[in-house]
């Protein structure tokens, strides 16, 4: 998929993070979202990442500490889908899967809980 810049896919990303649920993003504290163009190897494998320290593992945070992110790639999500709406769902899609990785939570527990 063309045609989607930077700026209109940062857009799309706080579109779909505006639409999730509230249970699921009231708990983020000290969570920047970010959007970037594709991974540091370059690759397109990945759509998004969790960097920082799930709520799991946290012992003394938020005093501080430089956000955790989480990064959604634009260049992967294009080349992953073919329409707009088809990108709109993945965005969601990844969003609700880096979130979740935030709360700790592994695949089978994001699935469990409809979140994936």
């Amino acid at each position: 998929m063309d045609g989607v810049d930077a700026d209109e896919f940062e857009r799309l990303v706080i579109d779909e993070l505006d639409l999730l649920p509230d249970e699921m993003v009231d708990g983020l504290e000290n969570v920047a979202f970010v959007t970037e163009d594709r991974p540091e190897d370059g690759s397109l494998d990945l759509l998004g990442l969790y960097d920082g320290v799930n709520l799991t593992e946290r012992g003394q945070y938020g005093f501080g500490e430089l956000p955790d992110r989480i990064i959604l790639y634009r260049e992967p999500h294009l080349e992953a889908c073919d329409t707009v709406d088809d990108l709109r769902d993945e965005i969601h899609v990844t969003l609700v899967h880096e979130i979740g990785h935030y709360y700790g939570f592994d695949d089978e527990k994001l699935h469990e809980l409809g979140w994936a």
